[in-house]
């Protein structure tokens, strides 16, 4: 069941228009599952590969259990991580930044994977939030068919919804797969985003001390 700070986060997002493109397949897990292993033996059988090898047996299984329960498991809000927010009776009133978080999504163009890291950063008010759940927040609006400047833009309201402040940064560096491994098989190339809020969009010497 959807908790208080999840519906939070997907209010504010529905709000500013950054929301997932979402409809309600009426389908519950289970069903979901079974509806992908379906198609997906379609899918295997429709290149000409062999279902009935024991290499291939298990794929629309396993694609199945992996769309639902692994890679595209922040499409449920009941799977949006528990937070844990601190009263801040110590007074931090300077930055609180964590780097290099891995970050593996998927293009929602082609449904191949992103891989990068994450940077995110706030100025905290009254509360703190338990540095751990930085990364799970990051890792939940990963797990969707994603565009970059989406995630980065939900990441940064997750935080501001949760923690009341506009004070809040995000940046990404990643590598889409899309482009590496078809189209124009760039191998090399990276796409970096930023979503600045409050004192960061700002504060040239908040956003420099952030994106330094």
């Amino acid at each position: 069941m959807m908790h208080i700070a999840a519906e939070q986060v997907k209010n504010a997002l529905i709000e500013q228009g950054l929301e997932t493109p979402l409809q309600d397949s009426q389908l519950n897990s289970q069903q979901k599952y079974e509806r992908i292993k379906g198609l997906m033996t379609e899918v295997v059988a429709t290149l000409g590969l062999d279902l009935t090898d024991d290499s291939l047996c298990e794929t629309p299984h396993r694609i199945a259990k992996m769309y639902v329960n692994e890679v595209f498991a922040g499409l449920d809000y009941d799977n949006f991580p528990a937070i844990t927010q601190i009263e801040n009776k110590m007074g931090v009133d300077e930055m609180v930044k964590v780097s290099d978080i891995s970050l593996t999504s998927t293009c929602e163009h082609h449904f191949i994977t992103i891989d990068g890291i994450a940077k995110v950063a706030y100025i905290p008010k009254s509360t703190i939030i338990g540095l751990s759940k930085i990364n799970r927040i990051v890792r939940f609006f990963s797990q969707r068919p994603q565009v970059q400047e989406r995630l980065t833009q939900q990441i940064l309201v997750a935080m501001q919804t949760l923690l009341n402040t506009q004070d809040v940064a995000v940046s990404i560096s990643a590598t889409h797969y899309c482009v590496k491994s078809r189209g124009i098989m760039d191998s090399q190339s990276t796409t970096q985003t930023t979503a600045l809020g409050g004192c960061f969009k700002l504060n040239p010497h908040t956003r420099a001390e952030f994106l330094g």
